[in-house]
């Protein structure tokens, strides 16, 4: 019986799928590249005679034609938060530790041990067995869709492999990884871009990441990216173990990387990541440390997270790579608190995959303690692999006329006097209109993490200081009535000043929780911006609290509540709040509409282990339920939700007299007001 064209098309994507898996995930080709190209123009010519049983899924329709001209805002189903690192035996333990003791008593933690690829994170979403977006991790809430690029990357599957034998149904699954380019990729590349005379790349991460910005898919499918996923996420159904979704993502086509171990105890994960460390040299991809999680997803849901980052994982980060400079000069730099920070302008040497010509000095009591001096001959490494710092001095190699580094006596930007505070070891300008802060302060507010200003990058930012068009982040909103002078400048012309005017405007949109982090007021972080837009719903409210009530928000402490006070009890920048909130900027969270119930209104405070669902879930519940959820005990609690092992919250709440509510009680509660 002869076959359909239907048919004949759809068993020629099996095997073009099935060739995909075997060169770009298992590494282990079957066919020629002639041969493979031969089943492509096949396919190509089928569906060209067909195009009515063409399929997004089709190998053919991995690289779009269209531009991408709008990278669209995606919102994680769960957060992508990043990992807290630790750097030596000490501080694994310390996390074992921590894990030990949130769990239930008399519970064992197994672990998962994962290399800590150095690349570029993605959320894939399928639905149905097929790719339905691919984002960026974003702020870790909101990321940008990046579709149309991911899909030309052949090791991430359009369609899954289907499993008959897995236990789960997998309708609507979220897949994390991340995606990299390996370094014999990476250094073909920037040859090849030096041949063209364009900007080389700084490393692989970095290309990477630039790459899949890219507005261009076919420009984007000539890059070599590849991934490794490591994530396995529903809403709908519950997996038992981060070893068994390997194994899963594994089954279903994903490209998982096989160098992973399943540890019984915190001296096997210790074990395994000096291991990993001493492959480290050996990979063709780059690697900067260990991953370690949890092995039960049970047990990750009552470990639950902080705002930054999961108590169920860490990141276990390698020893940074060294390497043999000379300090040529030491300059001072000042950022957008005002803080003066000395920098080591170096003799230009490679380091871990990039040129490194600065590092950073931190203060002038680092550079009396480890006696820097310009002309010294210096060992530096890259913290982290990110920052490079001065780790020590070769004295036997100093020259003789070598004098100490003295701070400076005057701010290096504006020549304002300086001071350094009693209880700091940092200096700072005393003026808060010099270029340098005025500079970072705009380059902060105007970043993708908060009113993410397409456009408005450092060297505009400095034009505009430079020539009196911006003096604070508020001006931004008045450049508008500059465009003829802006379409004047060099290099800027008509349509680059309207796309920039364009992504000013758009900025408006952004949501409450962006503009009060884009505020810059020192110590807020973006997890902390949300958690008190959350809490407050508004800036008024929040500007009105007292310190007390700040710091009771979970994960806010004194630092923060103080600082804030200090930012609104400055005339200047609530004048700055002000011109924002005329200009049209969202200084406020729409209040959902709960109906009244048990939690409406009250204050609770979550203490001990519940058996059902982490504190973290358990405090989202309230919230939505128009409850407040704080860190800490007062005569303003009307709650105490107290789970097994309770401790000193729940003794002070006794004293005080306020309420106990065992998590039986707190379920009832909870489910009558879902009820209503």
């Amino acid at each position: 019986m002869s076959i359909t064209e239907e048919e004949k098309i759809e068993k020629l994507r099996e095997e073009i799928r099935l060739h995909d898996y075997k060169y770009f995930v298992l590494a282990q080709p079957s066919i020629s590249d002639e041969q493979y190209d031969r089943l492509v123009k096949e396919l190509e010519r089928l569906e060209t005679e067909n195009p009515h049983l063409i399929t997004p899924d089709s190998p053919t329709q991995r690289v779009g034609k269209d531009l991408t001209k709008e990278f669209k805002p995606v919102t994680h189903k769960v957060p992508m938060l990043s990992l807290a690192n630790t750097y030596n035996e000490e501080e694994l333990f310390d996390f074992d530790r921590r894990v030990k003791e949130a769990l239930p008593a008399g519970e064992v933690a197994e672990y998962v041990v994962e290399f800590k690829v150095d690349g570029a994170s993605v959320s894939l979403n399928y639905v149905n067995g097929y790719l339905k977006t691919a984002a960026t991790r974003g702020d870790g809430f909101v990321g940008e869709e990046i579709t149309n690029n991911v899909k030309t990357i052949k090791s991430v599957p359009l369609k899954l492999t289907k499993v008959d034998s897995l236990p789960y149904k997998l309708i609507d699954i979220e897949v994390r990884g991340e995606i990299f380019m390996k370094i014999e990729d990476f250094l073909k590349l920037n040859k090849e871009r030096e041949e063209q005379g364009e900007k080389l790349f700084a490393n692989p991460r970095n290309s990477t990441a630039g790459t899949l910005k890219m507005q261009d898919p076919k420009i984007v499918a000539k890059r070599p990216l590849n991934i490794f996923v490591y994530t396995l996420i529903s809403l709908e159904e519950e997996y038992n173990s981060q070893n068994e979704n390997l194994q899963i993502l594994k089954r279903l086509g994903f490209n998982v990387n096989p160098e992973y171990k399943l540890c019984k105890d915190i001296n096997e994960v210790l074990a395994v990541c000096r291991k990993f460390e001493a492959m480290r040299d050996s990979l063709p991809y780059e690697i900067d440390g260990a991953v370690v999680k949890v092995n039960s997803i049970r047990q990750q849901k009552i470990l639950g997270s902080i705002a930054k980052s999961p108590r169920w994982a860490v990141a276990f980060k390698f020893k940074a790579r060294q390497a043999y400079t000379t300090i040529n000069k030491i300059t001072w730099q000042v950022g957008r608190t005002g803080t003066i920070t000395p920098v080591a302008e170096l003799e230009p040497v490679f380091l871990a995959g990039s040129t490194i010509s600065r590092a950073t000095l931190h203060n002038f009591d680092e550079i009396k303690r480890k006696d820097i001096r310009e002309g010294d001959k210096v060992v530096i490494e890259k913290g982290g692999d990110v920052i490079p710092k001065v780790v020590s001095v070769i004295i036997s190699e100093r020259p003789q006329n070598s004098k100490p580094a003295k701070p400076p006596d005057k701010c290096p930007v504006c020549g304002s006097l300086i001071y350094k505070p009693e209880d700091e070891v940092a200096y700072y300008c005393d003026n808060s209109e010099c270029p340098a802060q005025v500079k970072g302060k705009i380059a902060h507010f105007a970043s993708r993490g908060a009113m993410d200003i397409e456009g408005l990058g450092e060297a505009l930012i400095n034009l505009f200081v430079d020539m009196d068009f911006i003096k604070t982040y508020a001006d931004i909103y008045e450049l508008k009535s500059r465009r003829e002078e802006l379409i004047n400048i060099e290099r800027l012309g008509e349509k680059s000043v309207d796309n920039l005017l364009n992504a000013v405007e758009e900025s408006k949109k952004q949501p409450f929780a962006k503009v009060l982090f884009a505020l810059g007021i020192r110590y807020v972080g973006a997890g902390a911006a949300k958690k008190l837009a959350d809490h407050f719903k508004s800036i008024n409210d929040l500007m009105k609290a007292d310190e007390e009530e700040i710091s009771s928000i979970h994960e806010i402490g004194p630092s923060i509540s103080g600082s804030i006070k200090d930012f609104f009890a400055n005339e200047i920048n609530r004048n700055l709040v002000s011109r924002l909130r005329n200009y049209g900027l969202n200084f406020s969270s729409e209040k959902k509409v709960v109906k009244e119930n048990f939690l409406t209104g009250k204050t609770f405070v979550l203490t001990g282990t519940l058996s059902r669902f982490s504190r973290e879930e358990a405090g989202d519940k309230i919230t939505v339920l128009g409850g407040k959820v704080t860190s800490s005990v007062s005569n303003k609690t009307n709650y105490v939700i107290a789970g097994e092992n309770a401790g000193s919250k729940l003794t002070k709440a006794q004293k005080l007299g306020v309420k106990i509510m065992n998590e039986d009680e707190f379920l009832k509660h909870l489910d009558e007001a879902l009820r209503q």
